[in-house]
């Protein structure tokens, strides 16, 4: 039997929230008239049971039941880990 369930990859724009996570997905799409290739950008709420998502981690996420108001999704993997901590450049350091 198939999954049939949809699947985003994005980048996660915020993890404030305990469980939840924001998602930037990015997509292509023509202008109707102009023909123009556009860039349009969603923001989808995702279910992080665990909190393995940080800021900048880019993620696939998957359509899931009504988890909240705006929760229809939730995280299945992170693909790639982003820069989740602050590194400082050598160099800058003050005394």
């Amino acid at each position: 039997m198939s999954n049939k369930r949809r699947r985003l990859v994005g980048i996660v724009t915020k993890d404030s929230s305990e469980k939840t996570i924001s998602v930037k997905v990015t997509r292509t799409t023509v202008h109707a008239l102009y023909r123009k290739v556009l860039r349009v950008t969603d923001n989808y709420l995702a279910h992080d049971e665990y909190e393995k998502a940080s800021i900048g981690d880019e993620v696939i996420i998957v359509e899931s039941r009504p988890i909240s108001k705006l929760k229809r999704w939730a995280l299945e993997e992170v693909v790639k880990s982003g820069a989740s901590e602050y590194e400082p450049v050598p160099g800058n350091i003050e005394e």
